[in-house]
């Protein structure tokens, strides 16, 4: 549904309502969130559907009156690709249901959001941790890394818009990142193989020709079970990653400078490679730039459609700016 500006009295009446929906967090600890949908139709101006190995279905720009709506930066998709889970900057999860079309995106249902729980059921970001980068769902609940304070989370339930979570990762060797390069990426492998948790951070505090990367051996208590790095070129630094139900590791990568603007690129390399020492280069899919529909692409998630194919869906984070856009796109893998 294509996006209709309101006049500025019922936006504020909108607002208004949702921050006062928003006071009942602490008893409710989730609220149902209106978000309006505008179809992206063309990747970029060629209107090819083809990009190598993806074939774009189409986006939507997503917009909401909500306060915290925005700042998405780590999700994990249902496998049918309809409902989802992510998290954002300010410290909140986003749940909602994604409208398809013959394969198409068509909108955002059934939207609830509500603020991330730690100690003593008080809001994360209380405690400094609202940076929330990454996602990924577990055997035991979900885990979230926190940059800044460079710690990983875990949520250990199902329903974690209701549960506090509990420190899974903390101090070293993730203290040794930079304050803005913290995990953005965290896949759980089904059968924990090689690890329990692997961990992706955005980019390394000294070598700027790789990207770092952890593996954990338990989510009771996480113990360091090796190191790996992920070749890094070109200035593109990571965001997210996922894997596929036939093994592969897709990693979201962003690019950003002043001359150049916003870049994606998504690789993808097995999870067999992933292991205590490993360099791993991967096959590049896509890489577009501010001449295509894109924007601070930061979440990715896996799934399959009625057809079996491979479901590539993207989010991005606004950072919560004027001249940002929450977006959502949506590919198939064609091999």
């Amino acid at each position: 549904m294509r996006f209709a500006v309101r006049p500025r009295a019922l936006r504020a009446i909108l607002s208004a309502a949702w921050l006062a929906a928003g006071t009942l967090a602490c008893a409710a600890q989730s609220v149902p969130v209106e978000i309006t949908s505008t179809p992206i139709r063309r990747f970029d101006a060629s209107g090819a559907i083809e990009f190598g190995a993806l074939r774009f279905l189409g986006g939507l720009v997503l917009t909401s009156p909500a306060p915290d709506f925005g700042g998405i930066s780590g999700m994990s998709i249902d496998p049918d690709g309809a409902g989802f889970l992510a998290v954002t900057d300010h410290g909140y999860w986003l749940k909602a249901r994604i409208g398809t079309q013959d394969g198409r995106p068509t909108g955002i249902s059934d939207a609830f959001m509500a603020p991330m729980l730690g100690k003593n059921r008080q809001p994360l970001a209380k405690s400094g941790r609202r940076d929330v980068e990454s996602l990924t769902r577990t055997p035991s609940g979900y885990a979230v890394g926190i940059e800044r304070k460079q710690e990983i989370w875990l949520f250990p339930d199902d329903a974690p818009l209701t549960t506090a979570g509990r420190p899974l990762v903390t101090g070293a060797p993730l203290a040794a990142l930079g304050s803005n390069e913290g995990i953005e990426a965290l896949i759980a492998p089904p059968d924990g193989t090689p690890a329990a948790l692997v961990a992706i951070a955005e980019q390394s505090p000294t070598d700027p020709a790789t990207l770092p990367g952890f593996l954990f051996r338990s989510l009771d208590r996480a113990t360091l079970a090796g190191t790996f790095s992920i070749a890094r070129d070109d200035e593109f630094s990571a965001t997210d990653a996922a894997i596929s139900d036939d093994g592969m590791v897709y990693l979201l990568e962003r690019r950003f400078d002043l001359m150049r603007g916003v870049a994606m690129r998504i690789r993808r390399f097995p999870l067999s490679e992933v292991k205590p020492g490993a360099q791993i280069v991967g096959e590049t899919l896509i890489t577009a730039n501010r001449a295509a529909s894109i924007d601070n692409m930061e979440a990715i998630g896996l799934s399959r459609d009625e057809e079996g194919r491979l479901i590539i869906t993207l989010l991005s984070d606004d950072n919560f700016s004027m001249l940002q856009r929450t977006l959502l796109l949506r590919f198939a893998v064609l091999r």
